[in-house]
């Protein structure tokens, strides 16, 4: 019998984790061929595709390797009917081609020059209230039919009326591919740092939002690192950044806001983080031990006074349940999550400028959504928040003294109450 080393055995316990957690096995090829779609109720997002990935002669035109230079493309993607499906998931094809009815489809997917992608971003951009675009950035593990259906998720689930812009890098869609996903974050770097410049220094783009999910974080702070680092500042029209879960280190994270100019001079950082995120607790094993931002608890130190020094928002999802067997995508999974994100990019605002801040629509949501956990869950969800939203702290302590006598009964399924923070 062949003896498994130490080290042997430590990869081998990652893959089976994440072979065990992921439900990706089983997707047939072939999700973006475009079908018919005359299915009453089907709701449509339409994006731009930027990636450095190579294209493939297969039905999904983009595979998992490099290229050298960037293309694009214009995608349709069908939404099925509100009464087929749950908010938080995509609907995959059992198989191709796709039902309209009951599955995520393409109902038009046209390669574009790089020319062609400038006209139908200044078109689509002038459209959009506020001129506000928002770019996705995927994580690890991500082919291009699955970043394409899940940013068509989160834009039409959120309701966000912005331009939405999918920059897609290349990853192998494997779970043993760790490797050359995270090099393949430096080698997309560049490519960001360029499309973000354009959009930035368009006439057109009134406001440009970002949303980083698990690795793809990495792509996101070393492209604006390097625009911070080349003209000072990080581009102003660059308004909000979003990091879901990012698999970054805490010390190279902490860094990262020293390169990127005065606190005044930045955008608006809002960090969502899960203390029982399984992804990245096996990423912390993987690169020695040391913890990755988005599992931290925000609460002990030295994080919190490193979050309020460099003023970053952060949105703590640790007692937030969803159907994602890895708690590692409740960002997108979550209905109302994903509805309070973009119901502060409807109104133009960050998380923490309105009148109700997104602390507050995340108690409401865990209250509404009958979570086991219950209200208390979103108390304790929205406590880091409130640090930094006034309006969140005096809708918060109105929720503490209105739990009364279920806070024993509350605490008996799993939540702790927190006493609000005091604002200043």
């Amino acid at each position: 019998m062949k003896v498994v080393s130490g080290r042997g055995r430590h990869v081998l316990a990652c893959a089976l984790l994440f072979g065990l957690l992921t439900g990706c096995a089983g997707r047939p090829d072939g999700a973006l061929i475009p079908v018919p779609d005359a299915v009453p109720g089907t709701s449509r997002v339409d994006m731009v595709v930027a990636t450095v990935r190579e294209r493939s002669d297969g039905p999904d035109i983009f595979n998992g390797e490099r290229a050298r230079t960037p293309s694009y493309a214009e995608i349709e993607v069908s939404i099925p009917p509100a009464g087929a499906r749950k908010i938080g998931d995509v609907q995959w094809p059992r198989s191709i081609p796709g039902n309209p009815a009951t599955d995520f489809v393409t109902t038009k997917l046209d390669d574009l020059t790089q020319d062609q992608a400038i006209t139908w971003f200044h078109n689509r951009i002038n459209r959009t209230p506020g001129r506000q675009a928002l770019v996705f950035v995927h994580g690890y593990n991500q082919r291009f039919d699955d970043a394409v259906f899940r940013f068509a998720q989160i834009i039409h689930d959120s309701g966000a009326p912005v331009t939405p812009v999918l920059f897609t890098w290349p990853s192998r869609g494997s779970l043993l591919a760790y490797g050359y996903d995270r090099e393949s974050t430096s080698f997309s770097r560049d490519a960001l740092e360029r499309l973000l410049t354009f959009m930035a220094k368009d006439p057109n783009v009134g406001e440009i939002s970002i949303l980083a999910h698990s690795m793809g974080n990495v792509v996101t702070l070393e492209a604006l690192r390097q625009m911070a680092i080349r003209n000072g500042r990080i581009l102003p029209k660059i308004k909000y950044v979003m990091l879901a879960a990012p698999d970054v280190d805490v010390d190279v994270f902490s860094t990262f806001f020293n390169e990127i100019g005065k606190t005044t001079q930045r955008p608006d950082f809002t960090l969502f983080v899960s203390q029982d995120d399984r992804a990245l607790a096996v990423s912390r094993r993987v690169w020695g031990d040391v913890p990755r931002v988005g599992a931290v608890d925000p609460e002990q130190e030295p994080f919190r006074t490193e979050f309020e020094k460099n003023n970053i928002n952060v949105v703590d999802l640790t007692k937030l349940r969803t159907n994602d067997p890895l708690a590692h995508g409740k960002f997108a999974a979550s209905p109302k999550v994903v509805q309070a994100i973009g119901a502060r990019l409807a109104e133009g605002q960050t998380m923490t400028d309105s009148r109700v801040g997104v602390g507050e629509h995340i108690i409401k949501a865990t209250s509404d959504a009958a979570a086991t956990v219950g209200t208390a869950a979103g108390l304790v969800i929205a406590a880091p928040v409130a640090v930094v939203d006034e309006n969140t702290r005096s809708h918060y302590g109105q929720h503490v003294n209105q739990l009364g006598r279920s806070v024993s009964d509350t605490a008996e399924s799993g939540a702790s109450v927190v006493t609000a923070p005091k604002g200043n």
